[in-house]
């Protein structure tokens, strides 16, 4: 396990699905997110996850593995309410799922 790495993950994913979050809700309008937040979320969050293992030169297929597998305990998170609290546990269990991966020799790495 590789804290440093891990670490690294979770800062890129915090960021990113930051981002990806403002950039959508000043784009879109509320009723989008109650009609099709169930497929927009996790698209986002599978889209930041994908963007976070090739900055990192992280296996794409195997991160984005850990990516569905921490979203699903933050599906607990939103069916009670508390939708953010679901994002930063999933943040933490993608980051803990990356610190055990091998990253490439990826010249195109960006961090």
């Amino acid at each position: 396990m590789n804290s440093h790495l891990g670490i690294r993950v979770a800062v890129l994913q915090a960021v990113a699905v930051a981002l990806v979050s403002v950039a959508l809700a000043i784009a879109l309008p509320r009723s989008f997110f109650e009609d099709w937040g169930w497929l927009s979320g996790p698209g986002a969050w599978l889209l930041c996850a994908l963007f976070t293992a090739s900055a990192l030169a992280l296996p794409r297929g195997r991160a984005l593995l850990g990516a569905v597998l921490a979203g699903l305990p933050s599906l607990i998170a939103v069916v009670l309410g508390v939708h953010w609290l679901g994002a930063v546990l999933a943040i933490a269990l993608f980051a803990i799922w990356c610190s055990r991966l091998q990253p490439r020799e990826d010249p195109l790495a960006l961090i």
